[in-house]
């Protein structure tokens, strides 16, 4: 089962969300908060697998939340679900830990679907939003400390990176990979290590910014792998 808390000012939203998730059988509303103070006392009380955040609230946002978050070492995967179609809040909700991003006016197989992601240790951010936000990075650099990686990543890391980008989680690559899950793992903290980042989240951020996700930056070339790709 997985634990979800629900953080939204509006009541009936809540409810609405509440009752839509309720009819996915291995998912569990375990509280629900009407701004940010309550959400970090909630997730506090009740260690949740996945929190459902909006961004504009009251007393404190959705912005705040997950920097309070950060501060208190709290990583509960958070999925901002807002009807602001923001690209600046996107960013902001991203570089300040947010796992996933949708909008309120998705269905409930893709809120779950989300949900279901972000449990299982993966990112997830609308398609719509994913394209926006490419053309955004290559416009505006998002300010990363301008340090070079100990090394270029290889093949098979920048193809993991780029399955990051996909919101893919370890299980997933492992099979599009034909890898053991472990071997993804140890992919995975490599990535992050080269990128100089410390989660997945940042580190398809940097890479945007670095060019190695199709469609942004300067043409960068992976280094083979010394040991076959795997």
């Amino acid at each position: 089962m997985i634990r979800v808390v629900l953080v939204d000012d509006q009541t009936l939203v809540r409810q609405g969300i509440r009752s839509l998730l309720a009819l996915a059988d291995d998912i569990e509303v375990v509280g629900e908060a009407a701004d940010g103070e309550q959400a970090l006392e909630l997730v506090l009380a009740t260690t949740p697998d996945v929190l459902l955040l909006d961004l504009r609230m009251p007393v404190l946002d959705g912005i705040g939340t997950l920097r309070r978050m950060a501060e208190q070492a709290l990583t509960v995967p958070t999925l901002v679900l807002t009807t602001f179609d923001d690209d600046a809040l996107l960013l902001s909700a991203l570089r300040s830990g947010a796992r996933g991003y949708l909008l309120k006016d998705v269905t409930l197989d893709q809120l779950v679907h989300a949900i279901h992601t972000l449990a299982a240790g993966g990112t997830l951010i609308q398609p719509a939003v994913t394209a926006r936000l490419l053309e955004r990075v290559a416009e505006h650099p998002l300010g990363f400390e301008p340090e070079t990686p100990p090394e270029p990543l290889t093949t098979r890391e920048l193809e993991i990176l780029r399955l990051l980008a996909g919101g893919y989680s370890n299980r997933e690559i492992a099979t599009a990979t034909h890898v053991a899950e472990g071997t993804v793992k140890n992919h995975v903290s490599s990535v992050l290590w080269k990128l100089g980042v410390r989660d997945r989240t940042r580190a398809v951020l940097r890479g945007l910014e670095l060019g190695l996700i199709p469609g942004t930056g300067p043409d960068v070339r992976p280094r083979p792998d010394r040991a076959g790709g795997a």
